[in-house]
């Protein structure tokens, strides 16, 4: 297990606690192995605990009756798998996927619940978290019904990029499919371009972002570059 201030510095929620009210959640982490594919939740599900990761990406899919399902959401180092769960009992409305391998911490969803009421600090810092990921879950539907698959796809190669803090993403074209709701051709086809704009280099189940101005001129308005999400 980490110490205290590794584990604290490498999740950006973690990290805005004062060190005191951190030191209150500690006793309750357990180190958690995030592997591609892993499903942490699904819908209808009751929350069992709340997941911080250090590494890799999460994504949150909303499922429909006949199984399709399109991203709204992506979690990684900048916050928290399950904190809807910080006051009562929730049930999860969307399927959490590991799209990228990392690791981080976890605690029960009962122990989360009574460190957010005991802690005025750590309760407003949840509080605002989760305004952050309605917001994140609106701008995302908005942009899935009025912007193009190739800026869409810009954005989230953007995006992705930010939360592992690296260039190269590793992903198949059938995990973006799902995540952007269009084909694998039609990802075939923009990888296709993207790497003929030098934007990025594919190769089967890596991406190298080549150029990240090109990319963010690709990108919709949706991007927003991390100092302006900071919260």
């Amino acid at each position: 297990m980490l110490a205290g201030a590794d584990i604290q510095s490498r999740n950006e929620l973690l990290a805005a606690l004062p060190a005191a009210d951190f030191s209150r959640m500690l006793p309750h982490f357990k180190p958690v192995a995030l592997s591609e594919g892993d499903i942490l939740q699904q819908p209808g599900a009751r929350v069992s605990y709340v997941c911080f990761p250090f590494t890799g990406v999460i994504s949150l899919l909303t499922v429909m009756r006949d199984g399709k399902a399109v991203e709204t959401r992506i979690i990684g180092r900048d916050g928290a798998l399950g904190v809807f769960a910080a006051l009562s009992s929730w049930s999860a409305n969307s399927r959490a996927v590991v799209q990228i391998s990392g690791e981080g911490v976890r605690m029960a969803a009962a122990s989360f619940q009574k460190l957010v009421r005991e802690n005025d600090k750590l309760r407003e810092i949840v509080w605002r978290y989760q305004a952050a990921l309605v917001a994140q879950a609106n701008q995302t539907a908005a942009c899935n019904a009025l912007h193009g698959a190739e800026s869409r796809l810009a954005r989230w190669l953007l995006q992705t990029s930010d939360l592992i803090g690296g260039e190269t993403i590793p992903l198949t074209q059938e995990a973006l499919s799902q995540m952007l709701g269009v084909r694998r051709t039609t990802v075939t086809a923009l990888a296709r371009a993207f790497q003929d704009m030098g934007l990025i280099k594919y190769r089967r189940g890596r991406i190298e972002i080549v150029s990240r101005e090109k990319l963010r001129r690709a990108s919709c308005e949706c991007y927003q570059p991390p100092k302006s999400r900071r919260r």
